[in-house]
């Protein structure tokens, strides 16, 4: 059995994981393996997925910009407006996912292991991701870090990096509102940001997939470990899920796919999602909330429980910090369950080699590995003892 963290990185981080490819896939088996050593039932679930996110979102970027180029106004309100909608429905906290249905599809696979009392009315979702993102040049975070190491006091009053997202859905707005408007140089600001978006999705699809052990390979051993201490000293009163999704990389389609199959067994007024993402920075978080591009927050009783369960496990875990990126939390949000993240970030307040090259397993914090895993089961208990 391999259940140990530091393995358990090391190991999976010896192939290529892309969403929705057979290199997830790989990974998810292993997983899963190691779920069923531990006693539990388990199962690789596979579900639809397109697997990127930079063809939609370069693609809308394309029409924002082409739109910009129109020389008909008719032709630049309708095109920014469309590649507007599109970008909020990929990014944003409402999802139909129009967007994707004129792509092509794949298969992501999930990794399901069900724990704790499966008698229990109540349900904790335990979940982490187990694929990995591409890097590109919109991830070199020098700029961000020499602000931070030059503005140290601005760094320490702030709670959230700017999403980047907002630029590219400002793109095709700006195009639409000055077609509009008639106000050519917004019309010009708007197209120039959107090609400026397709050159940076562009640069995303052609780069490598990286190692993935922060992102998210730490959250995957973390729950790993929570399941060796679930099965050494079982819980009751509430049913455990342990999931490892797919396609987190492309926008939370494994998330996504796993609620669609599986929600007619969580009652939103009986389930709580715990996510783990990232966790291998030097600093445990509990995140109050997220979105690309508008931001909603976590639920605040279980952030409340989640931070009572550090406490009681002797954890420190900071609090009043937000994502502006996007997780597998996004999905149980966009959703309606109750919904929170445990994140981990540097003394810049940034995810330690986040979708770079260098995210490797020997730049891991392993403590903060297993702070993860000891706040996450002290979580799962404290929500077990409040349903008895």
């Amino acid at each position: 059995m391999a259940t140990d963290p530091r393995h358990t990185i090391e190991h999976l981080t010896t192939w290529e994981r892309p969403s929705a490819s057979e290199g997830e896939r790989r990974a998810a088996e292993w997983i899963a393996g190691e779920l069923r050593e531990l006693g539990f039932e388990t199962a690789v679930e596979e579900g639809p997925a397109h697997g990127t996110y930079w063809w939609p979102m370069g693609l809308l970027s394309l029409l924002g910009g082409l739109a910009g180029l129109a020389r008909r106004r008719v032709l630049g309100v309708v095109g920014g407006a469309v590649a507007a909608a599109g970008i909020w429905e990929e990014t944003g906290l409402w999802q139909g996912l129009w967007t994707r249905r004129l792509l092509s599809k794949k298969t992501t696979y999930n990794v399901v292991a069900r724990a704790g009392d499966p008698a229990a009315e109540r349900t904790v979702v335990l979940v982490a991701h187990h694929d990995a993102a591409h890097t590109g040049a919109a991830f070199d975070f020098t700029l961000v870090r020499w602000y931070a190491r030059t503005f140290p006091k601005l760094l320490e009053r702030g709670r959230v990096w700017p999403g980047t997202m907002r630029l590219v859905f400002l793109g095709p707005v700006l195009v639409a509102l000055g077609s509009l408007l008639g106000l050519r140089r917004l019309r010009r600001t708007g197209t120039y940001i959107s090609f400026g978006s397709v050159a940076a999705f562009a640069d995303i699809g052609r780069s490598p997939v990286v190692p993935g052990a922060n992102d998210n390979l730490t959250a995957v051993a973390a729950v790993l470990e929570v399941g060796r201490r679930l099965a050494e000293e079982p819980v009751s009163g509430i049913r455990v899920l342990l999931v490892s999704t797919g396609s987190e990389e492309s926008f939370e389609e494994g998330m996504a796919a796993f609620v669609d199959q599986h929600e007619h067994e969580l009652p939103r007024d009986r389930t709580d999602i715990v996510a783990l993402d990232t966790v291998g920075s030097p600093r445990l978080v509990l995140l109050e909330g997220e979105g690309m591009l508008t931001i909603k927050p976590y639920d605040d009783g279980l952030k409340d429980t989640i931070a009572a369960a550090a406490a009681d496990a002797g954890v420190p875990i900071l609090r009043e910090h937000w994502l502006s990126f996007g997780s597998d939390a996004l999905i149980g949000l966009r959703r309606g369950y109750r919904t929170a993240l445990i994140a981990s970030f540097d003394e810049h307040k940034l995810p330690t080699n986040y979708h770079q090259m260098t995210d490797t397993a020997d730049r891991v914090d392993y403590d903060t590995v297993a702070a993860a895993a000891v706040v996450s089961e002290a979580t799962v208990r404290r929500l077990a003892s409040s349903s008895a």
